[in-house]
Order: structure tokens, then C-alpha cells, then sequence
């Protein structure tokens, strides 16, 4: 791994680093904070997954997590939303929502994007792989993210439940397959077979599920992207129908920023925190 910065932060140590993924096929960078107590011994990790257009950064500079992970003594991981590269296949008409910066958490099927974007495999495996070899953390593992971050950490977790002790989310894509965000790049990335796309969709996992894993979404009501795009009731509604407790809360006068998120950020952790002792 080449390391790229190092930062103090509430006595730990935000620092982003570059290697190659075997699993995308190319330079990947990513973020890690390191609490305190990481100095004297394992600490157990979240793994945070950002939305469209973002990187690593976004969400370590802008929702405030440092403060509340030092007290906790939780590590947070910040990979990058899609593969990166000049090789790296990207939307011919340079749309946000396909491409680079919208790997949506999918091992994709179709060419050109099948020879780099397996986010999936990249994210539950690899990463984690990397992390526990060369740092003070243990393979305690929570996940959660934002929008299409969101998605990916809810289906991820879904599909994983031995992996991970709890999953949290923002303003999820909550049913991408029928919204036009999860059409587009479902279509892009994994071909016409929708029976394929229920894979990676949260309310068609939820159907399926027997798991009792913890789950914590959070959406704000003057959400933008609210109706046409998130469907935050098809979620209450398969979580309900499958008997699966959900902690849904809904918010009057957010939008899907990360004002919202660094609003709400502390609850999270503090809901990742107690599985994670465990």
C-alpha cells in the first residue's frame, strides 16, 4: 500500500491510502480512521459506503463521525464509490449516475464494465481482507452508507448476514429496480435479466430474508430524490411483511446532504456500538 496523508483527529488518525484491487483491476484509494484506543489494542470496524459522485472523502470531511468514533472506539473505512483509472470504463455522456462514481455496490456481467466494476466483491471481501492484515482492527464489521451508499451497504449486509452484526443507512436507493437511478446502471451493468437485479435490491432481499440483523435507515422528508428515486415505503413495507425489525425514522425539513447526515451520525455509530461490543 503507498500511503497518501495522515491527519489528528480527536487523538486518532484519519489516513488515506492507495494499493491495486485485485478485483477491479486497477489503483484504488481509500480511507481509514483510527480511534485512540486502536493504539493499544483490536478495535472493530465500520465500513462506511458513500453515494453517487463521491469518493473517500466526502464522507470523513463532512459528517462529523471522528469525534463520536474516538468515544466509541470504533475504526471507520471509507472506500471509494467505483474503480478508478484511464483503462476504467465510464458513461459516454459523462452522466453522474453511471460509470465513475456509481459502481452501485454490483459485480457487473456486461462489457466494457465487467473488466473492472465488482464493487461487491471488492467491498465484502478484498477490502476487509486488506484492512485486517495491516491494521489494529478486528473482524468485528458493521456497514452502513448513504444513497447509493445505502443501497450497497443494506444489500450487502443482507446477503452477508455472517459477515457484519449490523447495517445502517441514509436515504437509501431502497428498491432499485424500479427506480430510474437502479434501471439505468442495472441494465448497464448487469444486462436485461431482471430476475439477475433482485440481487442487489434491498426490498426483493428483504422477501427472502430469515437473518436478524440489526438494520437502521434514517430519511429525511424534504428529500429531493424522495419519491422518484429512494421509495422508503417499499422498504417499511417488505421489512414488515418478511417480520423483520426495521428501526425506520423519518425526518421533517432534511434534505439528502450531508447536513442530514452529520445531524444524525452520532445515533448511528451509537447503533453499530452496541452490536459491535458484543
Amino acid at each position: 500500500m503507498e500511503h497518501i496523508s495522515s491527519n489528528k483527529s480527536f487523538s486518532g488518525w484519519h489516513k488515506q491510502y492507495r494499493h491495486h484491487s485485485r478485483a477491479l483491476n486497477c489503483d484504488m484509494r481509500f480511507a481509514i480512521y483510527l480511534p485512540p484506543q486502536a493504539n493499544e489494542k483490536s478495535v472493530p470496524v465500520l465500513y462506511w459506503l458513500s453515494g453517487l459522485t463521491c469518493t473517500d472523502e466526502n464522507f470523513m470531511q463532512k459528517a462529523g463521525a471522528q469525534r463520536v468514533a474516538a468515544s466509541l472506539g470504533i475504526a471507520i473505512v471509507c472506500p471509494d464509490t467505483s474503480p478508478r483509472g484511464e483503462a476504467v470504463a465510464d458513461a459516454k455522456d459523462g452522466a453522474y449516475d453511471l460509470g465513475l462514481g456509481a459502481g452501485f455496490y454490483v459485480n457487473a456481467t456486461q462489457l466494457p464494465w465487467s473488466s473492472h466494476y465488482r464493487m461487491y466483491d471488492y467491498v465484502v471481501s478484498e477490502l476487509p481482507e486488506l484492512i485486517e492484515q495491516h491494521f489494529p482492527v478486528s473482524d468485528k464489521r458493521a456497514i452502513a452508507g448513504h444513497s447509493m451508499g445505502g443501497h450497497g451497504a443494506l444489500t450487502i449486509a443482507l446477503k452477508n448476514p455472517q459477515r457484519y452484526t449490523s447495517a445502517s443507512a441514509f436515504a437509501p436507493i431502497c428498491h432499485p429496480i424500479a427506480c430510474p437511478w437502479g434501471q439505468k446502471a442495472f441494465t448497464a451493468y448487469l444486462g436485461d435479466d431482471r430476475e439477475l437485479w433482485k440481487q442487489y435490491d434491498t426490498v426483493e432481499l428483504l422477501k427472502q430474508s430469515t437473518a436478524e440483523l440489526p438494520l437502521k435507515v434514517d430519511q429525511g422528508e424534504n428529500d429531493s430524490f424522495l419519491a422518484e428515486q429512494l421509495l422508503p415505503e417499499s422498504l417499511v413495507m417488505a421489512a414488515q411483511k418478511a417480520g423483520i425489525v426495521l428501526d425506520y425514522q423519518s425526518h421533517a425539513g432534511y434534505d439528502h446532504s450531508y447536513y442530514f447526515i452529520a445531524t444524525f451520525i452520532e445515533s448511528h455509530l451509537q447503533f453499530h456500538a452496541q452490536y459491535l461490543a458484543k
